[in-house]
């Protein structure tokens, strides 16, 4: 199912589609022509200004939107369709739950049907995907190529949430109200995972225990960092305010911090156990890893990545035919799976 209420103009030779990444602190875009290339090959993004409220969000897309447009050469006139993702939970057809959602928190944003807003203030069909599904159509299809029709794949995006995406033959798996692949919120087992004493963790949605609560930088500074300062108390972050000391950990990690170390093995291990259960009901050709996490030195996300596949536990057969892999493009990767996405829509 597509997310576009308006029937998408046919691509013309000089037909364009932009992709927007919509986070919680930045929208950046990208355009992509008829033929699947992408004419940047850079970040161009505005504050995402979703804290404000919905109108200062769309004044900031049609901003970045001026941005990408000039960077790419192409015109207004150009643009066929526009990819939209925004971090979930969220509709198949981009209304924001309504709960809100760790990005959207505010009341205005409740149930607030994102994509109509932006295709009536743009003028164009708009294609949404959340932002997990987005990274991970892109992933699958940078991997894959030619044969993505016929590939399956399961991705976790780690950021100021852990997003997903779950990619069969293809196409996007998003579920009967758009939240398949909210892989975040699955529930995972705590034995072993824990370290001595530690609590049960909790998430902002109102689980416990779910895999977001642990490998996420929320769940870092909610949960992981308190536990972890508790068994180091004279860490450099301590004295730092928790959202100061969870951004920073990364870089003492890149160091080999022995704390920082401890902190990202189990957000690692917590994804392994997220894979084991995503092999057992849909058994993909791959696994993706992407996000913050992973936009380290080389030798740190080799490491990560490595700690997530000895976490997984799969069967002889899977091990022999499946692959783990990192999110390519990093902080590109949302912006350019909605441009793909769009571009889909609007090929006969």
């Amino acid at each position: 199912m597509i997310a576009a209420s308006r029937t998408p103009t046919p691509a013309s030779p000089s037909a364009v589609v932009v992709g927007f990444d919509v986070g919680g602190t930045k929208t950046n875009a990208t355009v992509i022509d008829e033929t699947g290339d992408f004419l940047v090959d850079r970040m161009v993004e505005t504050p995402s200004r979703v804290g404000e409220g919905p109108d200062a969000a769309l004044e900031a897309i049609r901003e970045v939107l001026q941005l990408v447009l000039h960077a790419a050469d192409a015109s207004a006139d150009s643009v066929r369709a526009i990819g939209l993702d925004t971090p979930g939970p969220a509709s198949a057809r981009g209304v924001i739950a309504k709960r809100g959602a760790t990005n959207f928190s505010q009341p205005a944003w409740w149930g607030f049907d994102f994509r109509t807003a932006v295709e009536r203030d743009l003028g164009l069909p708009v294609i949404y995907n959340n932002d997990g599904n987005a990274a991970a159509l892109y992933a699958h299809e940078q991997l894959f190529g030619g044969e993505a029709g016929h590939r399956s794949s399961v991705s976790a995006i780690v950021g100021t949430g852990l997003g997903g995406g779950v990619i069969e033959s293809g196409r996007v798996i998003r579920g009967v109200t758009g939240m398949a692949g909210e892989l975040g919120h699955v529930h995972i087992p705590m034995d072993g995972l824990l370290g001595d004493g530690q609590p049960v963790p909790t998430c902002n949605c109102g689980f416990v225990g779910d895999a977001e609560s642990v490998a996420s930088l929320s769940g870092l500074e909610r949960n992981l960092l308190p536990y972890w300062l508790s068994r180091y108390p004279r860490h450099p972050v301590a004295s730092l305010p928790s959202n100061d000391a969870a951004r920073q950990i990364r870089s003492y990690g890149e160091a080999g911090d022995e704390m920082a170390l401890k902190i990202f093995e189990q957000q690692a291990r917590a994804i392994g156990r997220l894979f084991t259960i995503a092999a057992n009901f849909t058994d993909p050709d791959a696994y993706f890893v992407g996000g913050g996490v992973i936009e380290a030195e080389p030798h740190f996300r080799s490491w990560f990545l490595d700690t997530v596949r000895a976490a997984t536990t799969l069967r002889e057969e899977q091990v022999e035919a499946t692959q783990f892999a990192l999110v390519s493009d990093l902080d590109m990767a949302g912006a350019r799976g909605s441009a793909l996405a769009a571009l889909h829509a609007i090929r006969p």
